[in-house]
């Protein structure tokens, strides 16, 4: 793929003629073009500055010799589609992102890309459309919002924001507590502060090779976020000279770095998500299983919020995703000679890169928050094809749990009992037909998982659902049971009061019904009637695989 397909010969004069119509200049015509692939809107605070972002990367393109050309992506924000209709539209806008960048790019003949990303689908989306197309590209996010602060002087952030709702509704909190809440959890533009999902895959992001140092953590309010975008613009330069390409960068050893520092920095459970997506579009195969050997010894030396009560700005202010990466080197636990977007080895970043400079921040690895990783992938009877659990935000006594289920066939109904205290300490609470087929959309599970912690059950209370987790949950949570409900797994076997067993150690999770009883229940079990008929959540539906695969459309 070449721009010189819209540019060269007398053939192409209809093509040039659009182009001097869009007001370029034989120069700029004649210079590599560049698309600019900017999620700027006015809905995502994590998205309302990347107009500056995109002129700063346009900056950078033109001072390097090219040619700017910025077209959209879209972007929904997963906090304001949060808790109704919306979150079905939240993970399937991720593939939408991918198609659409897929074609505009090849209808068009970029020579290089610049991916200007921020909040949760977006990322993985522009990922993988990278992937698809194999053209030189880079990544600059909008990077990360600044930790809120209350009347008090206590810092906060969106996780804390959910659970207030939680509170109030335990009797804990007051309306006027409710609204500190509201007014200063989010005090600026950027991705929310906390290791959420966009956060996670930012930092994935830089972690696989893709974004310059400083991608993930760099603050969005910061002036270094716009000199790293001008450098990003230069830079995708020097990839299309070079003919460095995103399957150059994005190898097996890659992703298993991304999986390694995923387990130290103690991400988001959607990356268990997005990181086989992104890997089956670079035509590499990334097992769920392998993410239990990399827990298994990788240290987690990072607990950002929900985990804890640090967030991304101190991350920054320690060393950001290159510190964590140079302490994981002491293990010997990355490739080192994998390529990256700076046109050098990741050995040779991490050469100049800094040492981390806070050991609250990012621990040494030899006193790490726990010698195991952040997330664990959980197998039995109830997920035959596994279950995620983000195990570094997890109290010590809910690591092995045994309780009643206390069954919901949707969030809805899940949240109402929950509101109405008909939970108690000791329930595992299940959630199903909420998958991707089932939901359809798989939605993200944050109002009733915070409600729980809010209501102070977060030590005494599990959750279980074929849906998913916004990274801003904490507590056990266990999602992504596959196979989902929809398909006929377990989970819709489930009866009210059965027994489950939860062990996150030995990483099983397992329904305490025999299989006699199992399979007198399967005989008569009936897959409802899909919530949604028409429209694109009713073809998603039909075309997406289970969660254990990424959720991919087929």
């Amino acid at each position: 793929m070449s721009s010189e397909q819209i540019k060269q010969g007398v053939e192409r004069a209809p093509n040039r003629s659009l182009l001097y119509a869009l007001g370029y200049t034989d120069e700029e015509i004649k210079k590599p073009l560049i698309g600019v692939v900017s999620s700027y809107n006015e809905i995502v605070p994590g998205h309302m500055h990347l107009d500056k972002i995109a002129e700063a990367v346009k900056a950078g393109v033109r001072a390097a010799g090219g040619t700017p050309v910025m077209f959209p992506a879209i972007a929904v924000c997963d906090g304001i589609a949060m808790g109704h209709v919306g979150m079905k539209y939240s993970l399937v806008t991720r593939d939408l992102i991918a198609d659409s960048t897929e074609a505009m790019a090849l209808a068009h003949q970029f020579d290089g890309l610049v991916m200007i990303p921020n909040c949760d689908k977006n990322v993985p989306g522009l990922l993988m459309a990278a992937a698809r197309l194999n053209i030189p590209t880079i990544f600059v996010s909008g990077g990360p919002m600044l930790a809120g602060r209350l009347q008090d002087g206590r810092r906060t952030c969106l996780s804390h924001m959910f659970e207030a709702v939680g509170a109030y509704h335990a009797g804990k909190l007051d309306e006027e507590g409710v609204r500190d809440y509201e007014e200063n959890a989010c005090p600026s533009c950027g991705s929310c502060s906390g290791m959420y999902t966009a956060n996670s895959m930012n930092c994935l992001t830089e972690a696989i090779g893709m974004g310059l140092p400083g991608n993930g953590t760099i603050p969005a309010p910061y002036s270094a976020r716009i000199r790293l975008a001008k450098h990003a613009g230069m830079k995708v330069m020097e990839l299309v000279e070079k003919n460095i390409r995103p399957r150059d960068i994005m190898t097996p050893a890659a992703f298993h770095n991304a999986e390694t520092v995923d387990m130290a920095l103690g991400c988001s459970t959607n990356t268990m998500l997005h990181l086989p997506a992104i890997a089956h579009e670079a035509g590499v195969e990334l097992d769920l299983d392998t993410a239990n050997g990399i827990s298994a010894h990788t240290p987690n030396l990072c607990h950002l919020a929900p985990a804890g009560n640090t967030y991304m700005e101190d991350l920054d202010r320690a060393g950001g995703v290159h510190a964590v990466m140079k302490e994981l080197t002491k293990l010997d636990l990355l490739d080192l000679s994998v390529m990256t977007v700076t046109g050098k080895t990741l050995g040779e970043n991490l050469a100049a890169a800094r040492e981390a400079n806070d050991p609250e921040i990012i621990r040494p690895v030899s006193d790490p928050y726990s010698a195991n990783g952040g997330i664990a992938v959980l197998k039995g009877n109830l997920a035959k094809d596994g279950c995620v659990v983000k195990q570094s935000a997890i109290a010590p006594e809910m690591m092995v749990h045994e309780g009643p289920a206390r069954v919901f066939d949707s969030e809805d109904e899940a949240i109402a009992a929950i509101y109405a205290k008909k939970i108690v300490p000791g329930d595992v609470v299940v959630i199903r037909y909420e998958g991707p087929k089932g939901g359809p959309g798989m939605r993200e599970m944050l109002n009733p998982t915070s409600a729980i912690c809010g209501m102070g059950l977060g030590e005494s209370v599990a959750l279980i659902t074929d849906g998913r987790f916004s990274g801003a949950t904490r507590g056990a949570s266990i999602g992504h049971v596959s196979p989902e409900a929809a398909a006929g797994g377990t989970i819709a076997l489930v009866e009210e009061g059965d027994r489950i067993a939860i062990d996150i150690p030995n990483c099983k999770v397992e329904l305490l019904v025999s299989d006699e009883e199992l399979a007198a229940r399967r005989a008569k079990w009936v897959c409802p009637e899909p919530r949604v008929k028409t429209g694109y959540l009713a073809r998603y539906a039909k075309l997406v695989s289970s969660a254990d695969k990424g959720a991919i459309l087929q």
